[in-house]
């Protein structure tokens, strides 16, 4: 893997990581048509993971902050109750990640097909927030736990985290801007969990990505995914995620008839 491909997987793992359009399906679609095979190279995957993890606290910097500051007080607020929540939601990934890790990485094999059928999956869901003309509702530790689940759906790829941890919270009644904000910040658990399951595992030791190359793929990834975090926000708020089912759907079937 070059400078130039890196840097451009590093733009794709950004922009789509926030958007819901699925960054493990077009990252299969990166890598099929930049001809590479050094898609489960761990260490790359993780540089560009911390990227978009960096992104968003940067982001969501004084919504951090001030649960850190309120986890500090060691009494049971506000705060603490919605950490609580977000622990609750990660977890059904930590189960299949622990438990199924092998499983989950044979989808990783370039299958365009499957991709595209997954990103059809990803519209429809997408889709169907467009009836939902009223989502007020709060996150409770269920609708939490529910919104987990779809994350772990999501570990598929084609299937967009964002897309179906959004769509599942307004689906559930759940205010638009607050589900965002939740699916964002719920997403930090997961990523460093196991970025430090692999650290300490050993299992980057095999990285065959050179230094500059992963360099240009976190500053791609850094840069695109702040810019699509903060766009995404927006989106959601104003309800315009029918655009994005849209994109999902021709993407998937392009992916089908390139299969």
């Amino acid at each position: 893997m070059n400078s130039l491909q890196a840097l451009l997987l590093g733009i794709i793992q950004g922009l789509t990581e926030f958007l819901p359009v699925s960054s493990s399906g077009h990252i299969e679609i990166g890598h099929a048509l930049l001809n590479l095979n050094e898609g489960n190279d761990l260490l790359f995957v993780l540089t560009v993971h911390v990227a978009t993890v960096l992104s968003t606290i940067i982001v969501f910097r004084k919504d951090i902050i001030g649960l850190i500051t309120d986890l500090l007080k060691f009494e049971k607020n506000d705060s603490t109750i919605y950490i609580a929540k977000l622990i609750v939601a990660s977890i059904p990934i930590a189960i299949v990640g622990m438990l199924f890790k092998e499983e989950v990485e044979s989808f990783f094999t370039g299958n365009l097909f499957f991709v595209g059928c997954m990103l059809l999956f990803t519209a429809c869901l997408l889709a169907l927030t467009h009836f939902v003309k009223k989502s007020d509702g709060k996150i409770t530790f269920f609708k939490a736990f529910i919104i987990g689940i779809a994350q772990t759906v999501a570990v598929l790829p084609g299937i967009s985290r964002s897309g179906s941890t959004i769509a599942t919270g307004i689906l559930l009644n759940i205010k638009k801007d607050e589900v965002a904000r939740f699916s964002f910040l719920m997403v930090l658990i997961p990523i460093l969990g196991a970025a430090f399951v692999d650290i300490i595992g050993g299992n980057l030791s095999a990285a065959e990505v050179d230094t500059i190359p992963l360099l240009a793929g976190f500053l791609g990834a850094f840069i695109s995914g702040l810019l699509a975090c903060s766009l995404m926000l927006k989106v959601v708020k104003q309800g315009k995620l029918i655009y994005f089912a849209i994109y999902c759907s021709l993407i998937g079937l392009i992916a089908i008839f390139a299969a």
